[in-house]
């Protein structure tokens, strides 16, 4: 039988008002509205289908607070995470909001009503004391913390929620489940021991071994893989990818003892804290014990090169709120192969001198790179396709060089010479991105740069996607902000399965050559002739003209030289 849920009811918001929702809809069309982000979007969807029970909206500053320092809500609670909504100043004063606000929450995808919410407190956050509470760390190598400082706004807003809407997935609803939902399955299952594994990378037979061994040490216990398909660490192998492989996965288990369902949550990397969390959401889906393995929603490694929390520092949090939590925590170590006796054991469980084999993701990742073997003493053969499939040989991938600089001239020069020794060198299409291909992209005052920003950097990750070498001299990359924005874009939509490859070339050209620049990009020269000159910013490779159509550059093993013989000896590190 499933647990209670955490705070001892569930709250479905999107089933108890189902009764008002056409008043809602309605009265969303008089309200403000405010477009989510892809963080908060995960937020909302699993605070209105009761996922993230007891919680009825997004934090107020006394909940948020509290659960910064003692990790309770402020009537006591045990919560781990702050889930909070961030705006900017600018929209606080354009949607006049102000306590007893009401404002509708808007899907970022297609901009649908999801839900109205009644304001109740707005603060100016100190992100470095949630930094430090939450992730123990303020380092910007942490994913997490390098969101709160880059991305989050500098105010929350606080309030309760009525659901409109659930957001909409057109993807692999047969696997998609609200908490009430997955708790229905496991009555109509008659499953009553049911054992949740969280995960946000594939499984292979390592993770097989672990949770079979978790079912049999409790009794035959059922399984839930419940992996995460939101937000996860940038850099992971993207949810389709994943999703087919939990798919093959499944059918090596025994008939009947687990099942799959997805979880839109938008993981922070919190390490302990984010293990708790875990749990509570695993209650909450009906699950009665939960595995914390070596690391939990660890994000890897520091600025310094250690780990930022402990092996086994997440277990031993869960452990300290075990009471509390209601669902059984069942810890697990590394799993490790014995080729002797072709089996896995937990790392604990090996005596000292018997032969062992591991592969690291670095080394799974080079492997599929390289277009090499993955052994299947590793995983699974219809596994090893997929990843196969989806994460092709480094040659076969796209990439995608963005130019940046003052001179038109060169840089078009440079675009031109580029493309003809990609064609050379390279069996990729090649495809040249500049001011006025496509034309409707021409810059205009209609055609504002935040349009032909998004429409740019979703070309150039679409076709790197596709496996397209991509030139791009568009004075799009005038800005620093967008040459960020374009490189962000390609690394998380433009790979498959690996990161996009973006790579940026700063053409330094003299101010004095730039004058007749054609771009409209000159306005503000005179003010930043240090950062055009010094390339600061996002650079990943810095390349000089000496004027007679030569160009060297230090960004990737070796030269760019591109003169009458059109010789491209760099970038060779993108395939």
């Amino acid at each position: 039988m499933s647990p209670t849920p955490h705070g001892g009811i569930l709250c479905d918001l999107h089933s108890r008002d189902s009764s008002i929702r056409s008043e809602l809809l309605t009265e969303s069309k008089n309200l403000p509205s405010l477009i989510l982000s892809e963080r908060s979007l995960c937020d909302l969807e699993l605070i209105m289908n009761g996922g993230f029970s007891p919680l009825k909206g997004f934090m107020n500053q006394e909940d948020y607070h509290s659960v910064l320092h003692q990790l309770r809500l402020s009537n006591g609670i045990l919560w781990s995470i702050p889930i909070t909504l961030d705006i900017t100043d600018a929209k606080i004063k354009s949607l006049s909001i102000r306590l007893g606000s009401r404002i509708v929450l808007k899907d970022p995808r297609d901009h649908t009503s999801l839900a109205i919410m009644t304001i109740n407190s707005i603060w100016k956050p100190n992100q470095i004391e949630e930094s430090e509470k939450v992730f123990e760390s303020t380092d910007q190598l942490h994913p997490s913390i390098y969101y709160l400082f880059n991305s989050t706004h500098s105010n929350y807003i606080g309030g309760e929620i009525q659901s409109i809407n659930l957001p909409i997935h057109y993807d692999y609803q047969s696997i998609r489940f609200t908490p009430f939902q997955l708790r229905q399955r496991f009555q109509d299952l008659s499953w009553n021991k049911i054992i949740a594994f969280q995960t946000r990378n594939p499984m292979h037979k390592a993770h097989v071994n672990l949770t079979l061994r978790a079912s049999l040490e409790h009794q035959h216990g059922n399984l839930l893989i419940h992996p995460v398909v939101g937000l996860t660490k940038p850099g992971d192998i993207d949810y389709h990818t994943r999703v087919k492989v939990y798919k093959a996965v499944l059918e090596t288990y025994p008939k009947g003892l687990a099942t799959l369902a997805l979880l839109p949550l938008a993981m922070r990397m919190a390490g302990p804290r984010e293990a708790v969390w875990h749990a509570i959401i695993r209650r909450n889906y009906g699950a009665t014990h939960f595995i914390v393995g070596r690391d939990h929603a660890g994000p890897g490694k520091s600025s310094k090169g250690t780990d930022f929390y402990s092996p086994y520092e997440a277990q031993s949090l869960v452990k300290k709120y075990q009471n509390e939590l209601e669902i059984k925590m069942i810890p697990f170590g590394s799993m490790i192969y014995l080729p002797e006796s072709d089996e896995y054991k937990p790392i604990q469980e090996i005596k000292d001198g018997i032969q062992t084999k591991d592969l690291s993701g670095t080394e799974l990742r080079r492997l599929l790179q390289n277009g090499d073997e993955i052994p299947t003493w590793f995983s699974f053969s219809s596994v090893i396709k997929i990843l196969k499939e989806a994460y092709p040989p480094k040659h076969k991938q796209g990439f995608v060089i963005f130019l940046t600089g003052l001179d038109r001239s060169i840089k078009t020069n440079l675009s031109k010479a580029l493309e003809t020794s990609l064609q050379e060198t390279s069996s990729r299409s090649i495809t040249l991105l500049t001011n006025s291909s496509p034309p409707t992209l021409n810059q205009t005052e209609e055609n504002s740069d935040p349009e032909r920003l998004q429409t740019h950097a979703f070309l150039c990750a679409e076709l790197c996607k596709s496996g397209s070498a991509v030139i791009s001299s568009s004075n799009l990359t005038s800005k620093e902000i967008n040459r960020t924005y374009l490189l962000e874009s390609v690394k998380k939509k433009g790979g498959r399965g690996a990161n996009g490859m973006g790579v940026l070339v700063h053409v330094l050209g003299g101010l004095e050559d730039a004058d007749g620049d054609g771009d409209g990009i000159n306005g503000n020269i005179e003010n930043n002739k240090d950062s055009w000159v010094n390339g600061n910013g996002t650079i990943n490779g810095i390349v000089k003209t000496n004027g007679n159509g030569t160009i060297n550059g230090n960004g990737h093993n070796g030269n760019v030289k591109i003169n009458g013989k059109k010789k491209l000896n760099g970038f060779k590190e993108i395939g």
